[in-house]
């Protein structure tokens, strides 16, 4: 922990972690190791691809280390081998246990996407957009062995708006994780760090995301649905059934309407988009997609198709 600043120990997997990674490495510390989780199989083909944060910490010429677990009685040693101040941990997929959250000295700081205790869990990003929360953002968290449950150093916030996505939201919050954490270091390093407990009371929980909670409830409002179209965009995708297809739906708004049909039914396809008939109101999808097609605006999907009448399942 001198003027040149601290060693850190960086763990992290997918792209949100990867701005954070970036700062550090152009920052006055310096990233001993990079932890990510081991090369697995994806896609169609099943190729085995490299993590985001591992791509880029090639790049940047960085060791790494992809070990599947780090319960093992040796990983504590391991981690300790690179003489580490502090880790930093951003959606790195693996749990920390107690005996590597004690191995650096000033302890792990974990980059949180959510205004903590508000949504401790795997998906905070989704589960703000979903509840319709008007504001996010991201916490710099000391690990403990709760479920980010530590107390917070330094948190900054971000208006959600009325077009955000899940992957917008994503792309936003993960730039703002990686301008917050070298600051962060940087007043650990000179003991000028001030780190406030949570309220546990408040405490909100970000499960895990569902495929199942991609399939649209046409009896709820549409304004709940709408959120659920921006919140699983990119992934799920909010889906409905189109005779005995899947309909995925990537952009819709709410549109006031008495209810003049059941739940599911489309009252009109034109131009500017499909009305179905929810709970409350009606959902005017504007972008959609059948199975093995690019998603299409609503507009050339209704020339090629007459939908009105139709109820979506």
């Amino acid at each position: 922990m001198t003027a040149a600043g601290l060693r850190v120990a960086f763990a992290g997997t997918p792209g949100f972690a990867v701005p954070a990674l970036v700062g550090i490495a152009r920052s006055r510390h310096r990233v001993v190791a990079v932890y990510t989780q081991p090369d697995r199989p994806a896609g169609r083909g099943l190729q085995v691809v490299e993590s985001p944060v591992k791509q880029q910490a090639l790049a940047l010429g960085l060791p790494i280390e992809q070990p599947p677990t780090l319960k093992d009685a040796g990983a504590a040693s391991r981690l300790a081998s690179f003489g580490p101040d502090v880790m930093v941990v951003v959606a790195y997929g693996l749990l920390l246990p107690q005996a590597i959250l004690d191995v650096p000295p000033l302890g792990c700081l974990n980059i949180h996407a959510s205004l903590l205790p508000r949504w401790r869990g795997a998906a905070p990003i989704q589960r703000a957009l979903l509840a319709g929360d008007p504001e996010t953002g991201v916490c710099l968290m000391r690990m403990e062995a709760g479920l980010d449950t530590g107390p917070v150093m330094a948190r900054e916030r971000i208006v959600i708006g009325p077009a955000d996505t899940g992957g917008s939201l994503h792309d936003r919050l993960a730039e703002l994780g990686g301008r917050m954490i070298v600051p962060g270091l940087d007043s650990l390093a000179e003991g000028r760090a001030a780190f406030e407990p949570q309220e546990p009371v408040a405490a909100t929980y970000a499960r895990k995301l569902d495929k199942a909670e991609a399939r649209i409830r046409w009896d709820q409002p549409a304004a709940e649905i709408e959120r659920q179209v921006r919140a699983f965009d990119p992934w799920p995708v909010a889906e409905a059934r189109l005779d005995g297809q899947q309909l995925r739906i990537w952009r819709a708004r709410v549109e006031p309407a008495a209810a003049t049909a059941a739940p599911g039914t489309v009252l009109q396809a034109g131009a500017d988009g499909v009305r179905v008939m929810t709970g409350r109101d009606a959902l005017v999808i504007e972008r959609l997609q059948l199975p093995g097609k690019r998603p299409v605006e609503a507009s050339d999907f209704v020339n090629a198709r007459d939908l009105t009448g139709a109820v979506l399942g």
